[in-house]
């Protein structure tokens, strides 16, 4: 087994058959969260597999060779735990939060979840209504509609522009011999990550997985290139019966470690990233045009996208795009004046600081930053980044 230490407190180990595992000691807190994740989400599906990633984290909460799915949830929440899941478009995490002194306790039900799971068929045709219900809940949701469909034609043509959830037709088709094959394919060593952030030791926590873990035979990855398609420039208008009109502006952006990623994140705080902010200021405050703007941004590993939403009455659609129009020229054309950059600098830098109150935050942040770089990316970094973009 090969292992470094990076820093004081962060520690990284991989594991003979590829599997790595990072840790950050908290000394301060009592506190660990626990994190399996899988570099496999939508995008690694095919069209007749779309939403299998999705569906596959919430069958694993639903038993396994030795614990009934009450036995499951039952787990972490008899010692004041928390157990959970998210799926996105490259990676799915499941993951606990309890005090560190139920550390086995988290990682033997988390592995036993994503090692031993039995997909009892009468769950996974409940499960099928389940997920099949959630998608409903975000059609009727007109914004979570709207980020549904400008995705899905901002990455149109490729597996980024399909919805993680999947649709009804691949859902409904999905069998238990599909979630196996699947897990198969994409569960292995090379594609699992180990992240933890607490009052842990290193040594201990790897002690745990290598239990675990160690017998999982080696498998070499096998990632298919994805091409993006050209991007359209195109206005689209979609018809529902509801009250607002709903409106994002956006593009095609940057990749998780583009060399202008801070100077995105600085114009989205200065345009949109809050009450204090350009937009907010000049569509809602002044106008009184709308009750909620705002900036985002979404990085992928090759590429990205970036947009401005707002929820307005149709009569004032046009005046506000106008109004956007006018705020993204007058950034285009004149330099932010140095005092709203340096505020916006203090925003991101406080935002950032205060996320590291939570073990959960931490844990995420040491996962993301092998997955994405390969290395542990340190505060004073990510603060010298932030303090290098200029106007």
């Amino acid at each position: 087994m090969d292992s470094f230490k990076e820093i004081d407190f962060v520690n990284k180990s991989t594991l003979s058959n590829g599997l790595r595992i990072v840790t950050e000691h908290i000394d301060s807190v009592k506190s660990v969260s626990v994190g399996i994740w899988v570099k496999t989400g939508g995008r690694n599906e095919t069209e007749k597999q779309a939403g299998i990633t999705h569906f596959l984290e919430h069958m694993l909460f639903k038993g396994t060779d030795s614990r009934t799915s009450y036995d499951v949830a039952l787990s972490m929440e008899s010692v004041g735990g928390y157990l959970n899941a998210f799926t996105s478009s490259e990676y799915t995490c499941y993951y606990a939060q309890c005090v560190n002194t139920q550390l086995d306790r988290a990682l033997d039900v988390l592995s036993d979840m994503v090692l031993h799971p039995s997909f009892p068929e009468e769950e996974i045709e409940k499960e099928k209504k389940v997920v099949i219900e959630e998608m409903k809940m975000y059609r009727d949701s007109p914004d979570d509609y709207l980020f549904e469909e400008f995705n899905s034609r901002i990455f149109e043509g490729h597996e980024l522009g399909r919805p993680v959830l999947g649709y009804e037709e691949s859902v409904s088709a999905f069998t238990r011999q599909d979630l196996y094959d699947y897990m198969e394919e994409r569960y292995f060593p090379g594609n699992l990550l180990i992240s933890v952030a607490g009052n842990v030791e290193h040594d201990k926590v790897v002690e745990i997985v290598e239990d675990y873990f160690e017998k999982l035979e080696a498998k070499e990855a096998k990632e298919e290139e994805q091409p993006l398609p050209e991007f359209k420039n195109e206005n689209i208008t979609l018809t529902k019966p509801i009250e607002q009109t709903h409106y994002i502006y956006g593009r095609r952006a940057l990749n998780f470690d583009h060399e202008d990623k801070y100077l995105l994140l600085m114009a989205n705080i200065v345009l949109g990233g809050g009450m204090s902010s350009r937009l907010h200021q000049n569509v809602r405050e002044k106008y009184g045009y709308c009750y909620s703007i705002q900036t985002f941004n979404q990085s992928y590993t090759d590429t990205g996208m970036w947009g401005i939403y707002v929820g307005t009455d149709k009569e004032y659609v046009d005046h506000v795009r106008e109004l956007i129009k006018k705020e993204l020229r007058q950034m285009q054309e004149n330099p932010v004046p140095k005092k709203e950059l340096d505020e916006a600098k203090a925003q991101l830098k406080g935002k950032l600081l205060l996320s590291q109150e939570s073990t959960s935050n931490r844990m995420t942040r040491l996962a993301k930053s092998e997955l994405y770089f390969g290395r542990f990316v340190t505060l004073d970094e990510l603060v010298d980044n932030i303090d290098a973009v200029t106007a």
